[in-house]
């Protein structure tokens, strides 16, 4: 088993303490916060908000969330640190972080430092209670990152070092973002320097996850100026229209993910060589651009339908 073991004293011991206070249905809770923040339940929301609620702050948020996920590999990539029920016998692996895989396989399993879901965390709730006016949503954004973040802790997947840091990723990206888009004169050229940065991962970095991270950010980077020069669309709050928007453009992100894979040998494609990892940024570029940039042509041929 591969990867580096740094804690701090406190840690091991405040995890195991948690955990023998669980009980089953604390566990329950811990899973339910943590699905909070699943990258797949993150982009079902941002995909609605974007195609049918309300583009330009879909973008930002989009752009608070990919910057965080790209910032974690990295920094994954760089520490290779063990996660904790890999370290101490005493602490359950309750729900790892890929179910279903051998939970001692760190190639499959990740690195733990940083956490990427109590970054998405922060970014998802903070960023709403910035751009929606709503007590219930500035309470959330207080609340809910905290409970994401403990039930990483809970789960023996994370250190309480990994969800802090983790958390701050996400804050800081929010305020970057925001930053950017109320002072910058010149955003594409920020968004080129971003990409630019980020792309160091390609001299270190050896995990999917920094590989898919980057050709999203690629992909939505290239998306939004498309998709403001050439498609313009609005969005809609007709319940026939957004269920539409929604559903295709949902079936067309698992349909894309298939279809890029089809040229390529499994084994190839789970090599882990840089070859595959590039491919891997590929797809990721072209199912973003796609979805983001292109896929809202359609939306005007059915409006002129209709």
């Amino acid at each position: 088993m591969g990867g580096n073991t740094f804690f701090i004293g406190f840690e091991p011991a405040f995890m195991e303490w948690l955990q023998s206070h669980l009980g089953s249905w604390g566990e329950k809770v811990a899973v339910f916060f943590t699905m909070l923040s699943e990258p797949i339940v993150v982009i079902a929301l941002m995909c609605f908000l974007y195609w049918c609620i309300d583009k330009e702050r879909g973008k930002k948020i989009a752009e608070m969330l990919v910057l965080a996920t790209v910032v974690c590999p990295l920094l994954k990539n760089t520490f290779l640190r063990r996660r904790p029920y890999m370290v101490h016998q005493e602490i359950r692996c309750i729900r790892p972080p890929e179910p279903g895989q051998p939970v001692n396989d760190i190639a499959i399993q990740g690195y733990s430092f940083p956490s990427a879901h109590s970054s998405n965390a922060a970014v998802m709730f903070t960023s709403f209670s910035k751009f929606y006016d709503k007590k219930i949503l500035k309470v959330l954004a207080i609340v809910a990152p905290i409970l994401v973040a403990l039930s990483r802790v809970a789960l023996g997947v994370h250190y309480p070092t990994d969800v802090l840091t983790g958390l701050a990723v996400g804050y800081i990206s929010v305020f970057l973002i925001l930053l950017m888009h109320s002072k910058a004169k010149n955003k594409t050229l920020l968004r080129i320097l971003i990409l630019a940065i980020s792309s160091v991962g390609f001299i270190y970095c050896r995990t999917e996850d920094y590989y898919t991270c980057i050709g999203t950010l690629a992909g939505l980077y290239a998306a939004i100026p498309f998709e403001e020069h050439f498609v313009k669309f609005e969005n809609t709050r007709k319940p026939v229209p957004m269920l539409l928007r929604y559903a295709i453009g949902l079936g067309l992100y698992v349909g894309l993910g298939a279809l890029f894979k089809m040229p390529f040998d499994k084994a190839f494609l789970e090599s882990g060589t840089l070859a595959a990892l590039s491919v891997r940024a590929a797809r990721y570029f072209l199912i973003v651009f796609l979805l983001i940039g292109v896929y809202p042509l359609s939306f005007k041929l059915w409006e002129k339908k209709s």
